[in-house]
């Protein structure tokens, strides 16, 4: 049902490859998950959490007019934007906490890029009553400021990364570096279905609610699924979206990844499109990532903060090893179109993350049957990307606003002053 590893191995990627100071935590949490994933007492109570407080379930919304437009198989987005705090990252989040809790760990910390997945934490952490602290580079924090803004108000502590690249890569070091150091008392609540075993397991598995949704709407509407697209990053999404469809051959499997600017290293973030990228060992696991012959990570590049990462699940490598999940490049300017695109004609504001599957999503369609149907997975809402798509899509307006806004603070420096 869940899909889970031999003894934490996809194939030949995935593993448990930490320091002897992590070897605790990470059997301890092993050892939990995998108890608490049969437990009826925390499936109920979890079921509960994603009911009343995630909002589930999340739409499968007709795209009429897009369908109309390309002429091909009938497109539905799942809207998992809708969810409590805009993206599926909360689904993740809350499985995590509530397991962390049930293990007695009183604090909780996470990386995050886009900043969806520390939003997502630092919710989660609220409605238990859990101490939470967040990674973020600091590249990320500068261009993610709502989503900073949002984890701050609900109470946890996010502390920027200036090693590095500034990115995801150095927030996931960073994270586990507090976990060494604090593993008695805190749990990592790592963001994206890779890292050491059970990590994979048990992101996919509280990410999978997406897909089981999925085959229980088309379901119940006779909906005859063609193929799922999904951005790829990480993985979290895409995992949890594909993965109650693994087995069934009928349906295909699309992986769209960041194209970035250009095929260049160090202009995108393509770890399975293109040739970039090699097998290694970082971050606890084994995967496809963009390192050099020396094993040293690459630079990435993506107008989505949450795709630039250097790697990517192990269980989602060896899926596009054996081509059951078909992955290609999507560029930063195509992005930006599919923003565009599915706003005006659907109404729907997509997460410059899940506008990568969107953009695939439009490649594909013309040549899927009519009788059949393309499901893009809405990964998130573009809300967070104000900051990123106002400069590209309204620049004059934009700085207009933002000299005003300079204007206002400077003559109301004390306005905060009343909260």
């Amino acid at each position: 049902m869940f899909n889970f590893s031999e003894n934490g191995f996809f194939g030949e990627y995935g593993g448990k490859y930490v320091p002897e100071v992590l070897r605790t935590a990470v059997d301890e949490l092993e050892s939990s998950f995998y108890k608490y994933i049969k437990d009826k007492d925390f499936l109920a109570e979890l079921k509960v959490l994603q009911r009343d407080f995630i909002g589930r379930e999340t739409p499968l919304m007709f795209a009429e007019k897009t369908t109309k437009l390309l002429g091909g198989g009938q497109v539905y987005i799942k809207m998992e934007g809708l969810a409590n705090t805009g993206a599926h990252k909360i689904n993740n989040a809350i499985g995590q906490v509530l397991l962390a809790k049930k293990m007695g760990k009183k604090r909780i910390i996470a990386e995050t890029g886009a900043g969806q997945h520390g939003v997502a934490t630092a919710a989660a952490c609220a409605k238990l009553d859990m101490e939470c602290v967040v990674y973020q580079g600091e590249v990320d924090v500068r261009r993610q400021q709502p989503n900073v803004a949002a984890m701050e108000l609900y109470g946890t502590k996010v502390v920027p990364v200036k090693t590095g690249s500034r990115t995801l890569k150095d927030a996931v070091n960073e994270s586990m570096r507090d976990w060494a150091a604090n593993f008695e008392t805190t749990h990592y609540c790592l963001g994206s279905a890779l890292g050491p075993a059970p990590f994979v397991d048990m992101v996919r598995t509280f990410q999978s609610i997406i897909g089981e949704e999925v085959k229980q709407q088309c379901a119940e509407r006779n909906i005859n699924i063609d193929s799922l697209v999904a951005c790829v990053g990480g993985g979290s999404n895409a995992s949890g979206f594909f993965a109650p469809f693994f087995d069934d051959l009928s349906i295909k499997l699309y992986g769209a990844e960041a194209g970035g600017t250009g095929a260049e290293i160090g202009h995108n973030a393509c770890r399975m499109a293109g040739t970039a990228a090699k097998d290694g060992i970082m971050q606890g696991y084994k995967s496809r990532f963009l390192i050099d012959n020396d094993g040293q990570a690459q630079k990435t590049s993506s107008i989505s903060a949450g795709l630039d990462y250097l790697g990517i699940s192990p269980q989602l490598a060896m899926l596009g090893k054996t081509g059951r999940i078909k992955f290609d490049a999507i560029k930063d300017d195509e992005a930006l179109a599919a923003v565009s695109f599915f706003a005006k004609n659907e109404g729907v504001l997509m997460a410059l993350e899940s506008a990568h599957a969107a953009a695939y999503a439009l490649k594909l369609a013309p040549s899927v049957p009519k009788e059949k149907a393309i499901i893009i997975n809405m990964s998130g809402r573009g809300d967070k990307d104000v900051f990123i798509t106002s400069p590209v899509f309204r620049l004059e307006e934009w700085k207009d606003f933002l000299r005003f806004e300079l204007l206002r603070l400077d003559k109301n420096m004390n306005v905060h002053e009343k909260y």
